[in-house]
């Protein structure tokens, strides 16, 4: 789980990055329109599976920290870890490169897509606009991160209970002494303090997701309902945000 999130994070800053980067610098989009397609779906695909990926890490954490260890073994087996990872990957193909490149996230709002892509900076200026329609603003935000929020918020809760539970149990073996404590409680002991340090880091990574992610995701949904009114740089904010998450995560697991 962690490589393939390393990955994705890795492309998002060699693939996505750059180009939003020049962009925002230059207030001109040079790459033609179809690149200006490929990009903005490698956005969408790389930052969905980026998230979709934290999903999956904390139900991982859930059933090894929550669950019994056969439980978990019976849980995570090989075959549902490779489904989970191609999950991952092959659900954010269907709300990036699919729609967007057939234009379905532009239906009925082509002519302001087409307004904007004129800056008004230069005579030959031009933008990669990407503006959604109200389903492809509410199914694309729902699969990329209000569900993955709810399944993490769940698994974080059980979590969160199971490691004060841990917390105690560590707390009455000490008062019991090392004296009388075998080497299963020595094992126990240092397992339940494995598992609630990895929970309070899982902790404040969706502290961090939920910070960098939610006032895009907020705004992404809200947008198309207010006729498109976010001010440019109010979006640019809430995208490059987000984007700092992909740097956020290896920081968190390295320390």
């Amino acid at each position: 789980f962690i490589v393939s999130l390393a990955f994705a994070d890795l492309m998002v800053s060699v693939l996505v990055m750059p180009f939003g980067a020049i962009e925002l610098i230059h207030q001109n989009w040079i790459y033609g329109e179809t690149f200006c397609l490929v990009r903005t779906s490698l956005d969408v695909l790389l930052t969905t599976a980026s998230i979709l990926h934290l999903c999956c890490i904390a139900l991982d954490r859930y059933y090894a920290i929550c669950c019994q260890p056969l439980v978990y073994r019976k849980k995570m087996t090989s075959l549902r870890v490779a489904l989970m990872l191609g999950g991952c990957w092959v659900i954010p193909t269907f709300i990036s490169f699919l729609p967007i490149m057939q234009g379905w996230n532009s239906i009925g709002i082509d002519h302001l897509i087409e307004e904007r892509k004129i800056s008004g900076d230069a005579a030959n200026a031009t933008a990669c606009v990407f503006m959604v329609n109200k389903p492809y603003a509410l199914t694309c935000s729902v699969v990329a991160f209000y569900i993955p929020l709810g399944l993490m918020v769940l698994a974080y809760q059980r979590i969160y209970v199971t490691a004060r539970e841990h917390a105690r149990q560590i707390s009455m073996l000490q008062r019991a002494g090392a004296a009388s404590a075998d080497s299963a409680d020595h094992q126990r002991n240092h397992r339940m303090r494995t598992e609630t340090k990895a929970a309070k880091t899982l902790c404040i990574i969706m502290g961090c997701f939920c910070l960098c992610w939610a006032p895009f995701f907020i705004t992404n949904v809200v947008d198309p309902f207010i006729n498109y009114t976010v001010p440019g740089q109010l979006w640019a904010a809430c995208l490059w945000l987000g984007y700092i998450n992909s740097m956020l995560n290896p920081i968190l697991y390295a320390f």
